[in-house]
């Protein structure tokens, strides 16, 4: 907090695809996409003209006792998107809002099937759900979430794959995933008291991108479906093509019985979030007006029109342009530029899936300066790309929208900017 008032970080005016623009006139790449949320770049047209034309309708109006036209037509959309089972939608504005419904979702539908002593939530180290109470009891990174610890419920935690510094000290390659007898081992302690197990699904995001192995998440959903408990899979940052599938869950063909949504599903252009359950799930809230089965739950813009609107534009762009089909190349393109950054002497790992990387740098304490991650953003801002560290792992997430010459120039400033930071004495 000391830094960010000297920090002269650039002020946007403008954007147009995957270019942001300062007060200054000075252009940048969005290597983040505006935190993990922009899909299709700025100003997309059809995107534009979908608020425009909404404006022309009706900007806000309440979805408690009523309900609108954009959020009906969206809810319908998200179900033939989503994976198969997940035939309801719960809205609300942020991915943190979607997981604090999930979780409120999952122990009200234990409660209203006579099963109240499933009151446990699973979560995994290195998870990151969110910010609020309830999601940062599901997570499990110290800088982010310890300091609430007093404020929050007991969760358990099993072991979430980290293979480039497996604290096993196993070889992915030959382990056969010994980390899933921590979750079995939490399942087992807790037997018949759990509720529903949380995961980002593939991908832990804040945790500096930890890609599990293949087939990982697949094991996760048995071992949850046989201790007869809820899978909730956070795809707030995994979903929406970020990891070349419209959904991560796709990747291994796991339909979770309540799936969390947000940043991309508007395209990145408004607030919106949703939280989709299985029609088992919905069923058990169904009761006569002031039954204790009600899901006493809501937020002022929920189903918001404009931003539906938004989402249901992003949703037709992902059709009429083919997004996830013409994601191929890029993957291929971005995986192969990637492997450059092994020739530089600070990165001890990379890691990817899609259009997500996670460079990840020496600690700093090992290479006796202050934060490597940070002077490189720094240096990449200057050449004209913004990118976030977490930690010390750069991140690179551009627009899906991005072509194939951004990408390129986009790890190309990335590199650069490493270089001089190791130029400068690292």
């Amino acid at each position: 907090m000391l830094d960010w008032p000297e920090d002269d970080a650039p002020i946007i005016a403008q954007a147009q695809g995957c270019k942001l623009i300062d007060t200054q006139g000075r252009s940048y790449i969005d290597g983040v996409s505006s935190l993990w949320a922009n899909v299709h770049g700025h100003r997309h047209p059809l995107i534009d003209r979908a608020i425009k034309e909404q404006l022309d309708r009706v900007a806000h109006s309440t979805l408690l006792g009523l309900s609108n036209v954009p959020s009906i037509e969206l809810a319908q959309k998200l179900i033939d998107v989503a994976p198969p089972g997940l035939t309801r939608v719960f809205y609300s504005d942020s991915g943190s809002t979607a997981m604090e419904v999930a979780l409120k979702i999952a122990f009200s539908y234990f409660v209203n099937i006579d099963q109240p002593q499933r009151n446990v939530f699973v979560r995994f180290d290195g998870a990151y759900h969110g910010d609020t109470l309830g999601a940062v009891g599901l997570g499990a990174i110290d800088a982010f979430h310890e300091l609430y610890r007093p404020l929050l419920f007991d969760a358990p935690v099993a072991q979430y794959p980290f293979c480039y510094r497996c604290p096993r000290g196993l070889k992915r390659e030959s382990c056969d995933m010994q980390c899933l007898e921590s979750l079995q081992s939490v399942l087992d302690q807790h037997k018949g008291t759990v509720a529903a197990v949380a995961i980002e699904p593939l991908v832990q995001g804040a945790a500096g991108l930890r890609v599990a192995p293949a087939g990982f998440l697949t094991q996760v959903a048995r071992l949850t479906r046989e201790a007869g408990a809820l899978l909730i899979c956070d795809e707030v940052a995994t979903g929406f093509g970020r990891t070349g599938a419209m959904f991560a869950c796709e990747h291994e063909n796991v339909s979770p019985d309540i799936m969390a949504l947000a940043k991309g599903i508007s395209g990145g252009y408004l607030p919106l979030a949703a939280t989709l359950t299985s029609e088992p799930v919905f069923e058990a809230f169904l009761g006569d007006e002031g039954a204790p089965r009600t899901f006493f739950h809501g937020h002022t813009y929920t189903g918001n029109p404009l931003a539906c609107a938004a989402a249901l534009a992003s949703l037709e762009v992902f059709d009429s342009e083919q997004v996830i089909a013409r994601l191929k190349p890029k993957v291929e393109l971005f995986a192969e530029l990637l492997q450059g950054f092994y020739e530089h002497r600070i990165v001890g790992d990379v890691r990817h899936i899609g259009l997500m990387a996670g460079i990840e740098l020496e600690p700093a304490q090992r290479l006796g300066t202050q934060s490597p991650a940070r002077r490189v953003i720094l240096e990449a801002r200057k050449l004209g790309a913004i990118l976030r560290p977490l930690g010390e792992v750069l991140v690179l997430m551009p627009p899906l929208a991005i072509d194939q010459t951004e990408l390129r120039a986009l790890v190309r400033i990335a590199r650069r900017a490493l270089s001089t930071v190791e130029e400068q004495g690292v």
